[in-house]
């Protein structure tokens, strides 16, 4: 492409700085703005000079590579939600033989896991189990986090999925997935073996803890958690003191029934006793007046009677009550039988959903292995999983990285712009003859090139712009 006038090769070259400096350093001083904001304005800025058309700007934005981006993210939320990283974390650990063999365990699961779900979600979401393996054995967490860094992106460079940029090189190249694993594996492969290598000799004295060490941490671990356990509401002691005393309440309902009393309290009793006395006392002092005795005799009747009504009653409401209690224990039964028939209902539902997530994510890998459209199979997969779920998806589409998505749009605009300035062509021409494939000095120096640039202005855009 020859060279544009000099008034747009300048302009251009303005919007593209800004769009560079901004990307690159997203908290500069003087424009704070962020990433995705400064993309937007370097497409703003190559339209408003007239760098490019408002709808060659419209064009330059490559739908493709938003969907597949999008459908990835979506399949990467579901995979979480059904616990996939969990059971990552989870392989981690699994017979760890020490701090060597945990290394090159998280080089090769972080590999071949964002080879297949994207580096980033791999590096948010295993850092977490990461952590925590780390400080359950006593180890130093920086071996670790650097091995999943690296790991992460080297593994993600062998599918078209893997990264934004591999997204952009595969579709706009049109190179199948296939063809792109293949030709990337074998790289990858030696890639991982070197790393671990590496991080192996740096951390060789770092990792090296002897076995006693680890069972006395791991026996701290434990004591500490127990320490935590004994500080909480434990339900099991609580019922069981509950049943000691309505076992105690039982026992005693019942002597008081064996005994005949019928729940005769002391009071009650005591009453009883004072009023024989009075009787007693009435008839031995020899009663002069017969009024007078038929009087006393009328209210100790009267008094008799009236005791004999109220131990009726409390007999029939302690007989009531014991007779409750009898039926809370069927009761409990009938409720605790009823929540585990609904909790075994949610379990079973549960794993039939995670099945289905698993499924459909196989179904994306193998269509996009037999050279399916890759945008398609990924938005399929994506609504097919959202469509699975059947409620109401706001909460997973939330999770999706709009602003980058928005971040490619801006960046679609501003490279396009900046390639019809002819900077890139005119460069391109000087480093062509010496950077042929066909000789090694050619490959190295495309190599090389290539390093500067993804380092100095970010991988995405020295994918786009090559």
């Amino acid at each position: 492409m020859a060279m544009a006038g000099p008034v747009k090769v300048v302009l251009g070259s303005v919007a593209f700085g800004i769009f560079w400096i901004l990307a690159v350093f997203p908290a500069v001083p003087f424009l704070p703005i962020g990433r995705t904001a400064g993309s937007l304005l370097g497409a703003m800025l190559m339209v408003i000079f007239r760098v490019i058309s408002p709808d060659e700007a419209y064009d330059a934005i490559d739908l493709p590579i938003l969907g597949l981006l999008f459908g990835t993210m979506v399949v990467s939320v579901f995979l979480e939600r059904a616990d996939m990283f969990k059971y990552l974390g989870k392989l981690l650990s699994w017979k760890s033989r020490g701090g060597k063999d945990l290394l090159f365990r998280i080089c090769l699961i972080s590999a071949i896991a964002s080879a297949l779900f994207t580096n980033d979600t791999c590096c948010v979401v295993l850092t977490e189990f990461i952590l925590k393996i780390a400080r359950q054995n006593n180890l130093p967490p920086q071996p670790f986090l650097l091995a999943l860094a690296s790991s992460s992106n080297i593994g993600s460079a062998a599918t078209p999925i893997g990264n934004p940029q591999n997204l952009v090189i595969a579709v706009q190249s049109g190179i199948s997935f296939e063809r792109f694993l293949w030709g990337i594996l074998p790289a990858m492969i030696v890639g991982i073996l070197v790393n671990a290598s590496i991080l192996l000799v740096y951390f060789w004295k770092l990792l090296s803890i002897e076995k006693d060490e680890e069972v006395v941490s791991t026996a701290g671990d434990v004591v500490a958690e127990d320490d935590v356990t004994l500080h909480r509401f434990s339900p099991a002691t609580m019922s069981h003191v509950t049943s000691v005393n309505s076992q105690e309440f039982g026992s005693a309902i019942d002597a008081v029934v064996l005994n005949g009393d019928f729940g005769r309290t002391d009071s009650q009793r005591s009453r009883t006793n004072s009023i024989d006395i009075d009787i007693q006392t009435a008839s031995s002092g020899g009663i002069e007046s017969m009024r007078a005795s038929n009087a006393s005799r009328e209210v100790a009747e009267g008094a008799a009677i009236s005791l004999r009504r109220d131990q009726a009653v409390s007999s029939r409401r302690i007989l009531r009550g014991t007779s409750n209690l009898r039926n809370i224990p069927r009761e409990n039964a009938s409720v605790q039988a009823s929540d585990e028939k609904e909790g075994s209902i949610e379990r079973w539902k549960r794993l039939w959903w995670k099945t289905c997530v698993y499924l459909v994510t196989m179904g994306m890998l193998v269509a996009l292995l037999m050279g399916l459209n890759m945008s398609w199979s990924a938005i399929t997969a994506a609504l097919a999983l959202v469509v699975l779920d059947f409620k109401d998806a706001r909460p997973c589409l939330e999770k999706v990285s709009y602003s980058l998505l928005i971040f490619f749009c801006g960046m679609f605009i501003t490279v396009d712009g900046f390639n019809k300035t002819g900077i890139p062509s005119a460069l391109w021409e000087l480093v062509e003859p010496h950077a042929r494939i066909d000789s090694a000095g050619g490959v190295a120096l495309l190599s090389l090139v290539i390093l500067v640039l993804s380092n100095v202005a970010s991988n995405v855009p020295t994918g786009k712009s090559s």
